[in-house]
């Protein structure tokens, strides 16, 4: 399963020593921790953000019914393979609340209330899904979604942020599900924006295996690895830092097929490798 914990097996054991005892067999996740969440690139984060929205659409049209998850904290979540799973299903529920009135349907968070329609058959009105939307939006999208993102997907961002966190149309984090294919493919997915005043010397097959410096967010502990949508974005990033002399594209890409880019403080020594490709920069 893409949202839920996979479970490989179990075995179930009764004897005098031990009863009833259930022991399961799943599969390798990591804790969420939102502190280290914070500190990885916003493409891994949106990574995690979209699982989410996938899970936020099945559990609303799951084949039992809407699904509420009773106890949506990070706590209940693991990461495996940059994907978002849900661990803990104790809580979940499928009762939507019964009804009289209005007034009957009244929804309680710490820093924000909604009251829901009763419907004519007596229940609150998707009162499953929209409190799963709003811990969402709470526990998730508000930290995850905006920090250091892209500034030509702020606005889109903000407004599937904000449309959450009111509670008008739910629909609005399906834009998540067309990424990469957002209308937006400005500056984060198809920079080409070139270097006027810096040239760049190309040297294939080439690599600089020292020379690194750290930089934020970077996929290396230990130096400056990002991602670009092409040679044009990494001449722009390079120019940015001044202790960045050189660079070097890899034929590793990322999640949604960005080419990862070593950025150096200096180009020697430069060795052999046929599948990299060297940019030094050209002073004087």
């Amino acid at each position: 399963s893409l949202i839920f914990f996979q479970l490989y097996g179990y075995c179930y054991q009764d004897s005098n020593d031990i009863p009833d005892t259930l022991t399961t067999i799943t599969e390798l996740g990591s804790p969420l921790e939102m502190i280290q969440l914070l500190q990885t690139s916003w493409e891994d984060r949106f990574r995690i953000c979209l699982s989410l929205v996938r899970l936020l659409h099945y559990l609303a049209h799951s084949p039992l019914g809407s699904v509420t998850l009773l106890d949506f904290r990070p706590r209940q979540f693991v990461i495996v393979d940059g994907e978002l799973k849900v661990t803990d299903l104790d809580d979940a529920s499928i009762e939507e609340s019964s009804c009289t009135s209005n007034s009957d349907c009244f929804m309680e968070f710490p820093a924000r209330n909604f009251t829901l329609p009763c419907s004519v058959e007596g229940r609150c009105q998707n009162m499953n899904e929209k409190r799963n939307l709003y811990n969402a939006y709470r526990f998730f999208f508000t930290y995850l979604l905006p920090h250091s993102a892209p500034s030509s997907l702020r606005p889109l961002l903000d407004k599937i942020v904000n449309a959450t966190g009111k509670h008008t149309k739910w629909s609005n984090a399906n834009y998540l599900f067309l990424y990469p294919g957002l209308p937006v493919n400005s500056e984060f997915t198809q920079k080409c924006v070139k270097s006027a005043n810096t040239k760049y010397k190309r040297v294939p097959e080439a690599f600089i295996p020292d020379e690194n410096y750290r930089c934020w967010p970077s996929y290396h502990h230990k130096g400056c690895l990002l991602s670009v949508f092409d040679v044009n974005e990494a001449i722009e990033i390079c120019d940015s830092y001044s202790q960045c002399k050189a660079f070097v594209l890899t034929n590793q890409t990322t999640w949604t097929g960005r080419q990862l880019v070593f950025f150096k403080m200096a180009s020697n020594p430069i060795v052999p490798d046929p599948d990299k490709i060297t940019y030094v920069k050209v002073t004087g």
